[in-house]
């Protein structure tokens, strides 16, 4: 009797083992041996940040400054300048995001630029304008305006302008030079992809006060969410972004190309 006992308790403990050693089976066939440790997780983005620099090509001299920077820049090139098509192709073979910076009608009485978009054209004679410019910046993703106080707040005229954009799928960036500007409102109501400058980088040629300006930017970035700088082609101000660029990533901002936020535009008031 006692031995029937033992032998059943024996059956059944090798029963047990005989089932594990199964389980332990299908599960190496269903996981892997070993795991791959995950990667540790990037700092958390605080914030969208673009710069586009203006006033490409009446030179290349800053061009070996360009190439030496990593991080996306919008670059806005004027037209009909000796430069205008090839700053715009070395550019984008760099990786750079471009857009035409089209010169318009001040207030103020500056000398101009060949084919300024005037209040008193025509909406044929703007659309002519805008064809011939198109035409000679290669690559272009959109449209800011180049001065442009007085055309910025005359509906007629941006109606025009922003009829030809909407119908080649641009955007427009309001460099945002006098506050009566009406484009925001215009965009919105016809329906163009639109962003407008936060803050310029580079009114004074200073290392202290450019830097100061990026601080801002980045403030105001901090503040809404994104924000958007304009500098220039000049080297001092291509030599602090390099510099600054990397710590703003460090600090968790995420650097990007302007097409990535013009589709904010609500946002922008």
């Amino acid at each position: 009797m006692e031995k029937a006992k033992a032998y059943k308790i024996a059956v059944i403990v090798l029963s047990a083992l005989v089932v594990m050693q199964a389980l332990v089976i299908i599960l190496l066939m269903v996981k892997p041996p070993a795991r791959f440790p995950k990667p540790p997780p990037g700092p958390m983005v605080k914030a969208k940040i673009a710069i586009v620099i203006d006033d490409w090509g009446y030179h290349l001299t800053n061009m070996e400054i360009a190439s030496q920077i990593k991080y996306p820049l919008t670059m806005s090139v004027l037209p009909n300048l000796a430069y205008s098509r090839e700053a715009a192709e070395e550019l984008h073979r760099m990786g750079f995001e471009i857009i035409l910076h089209l010169p318009m009608e001040p207030r103020e009485k500056y000398q101009l630029e060949k084919n300024t978009v005037m209040t008193s054209m025509t909406e044929g004679a703007i659309k002519r304008i805008l064809d011939k410019d198109l035409a000679a910046v290669p690559y272009v993703k959109g449209v800011s305006n180049h001065m442009g106080s007085a055309a910025t707040a005359d509906t007629k005229t941006m109606q025009a302008v922003f009829k030809e954009l909407k119908n080649r799928q641009l955007y427009f960036f309001d460099s945002f030079v006098h506050p009566k500007s009406i484009c925001l409102d215009l965009a919105e109501k016809m329906g163009l992809r639109f962003a407008k400058r936060d803050i310029f980088l580079d009114n004074k040629e200073e290392y202290a006060y450019i830097a100061e300006q990026v601080h801002k930017l980045k403030m105001r970035a901090k503040l809404k969410g994104w924000a958007i700088g304009i500098g220039h082609d000049r080297s001092i101000t291509l030599e602090i972004l390099k510099e600054l660029m990397l710590q703003l990533e460090k600090e968790g901002y995420k650097l990007v190309f302007l097409t990535e936020l013009v589709y904010l535009v609500r946002d922008n008031k």
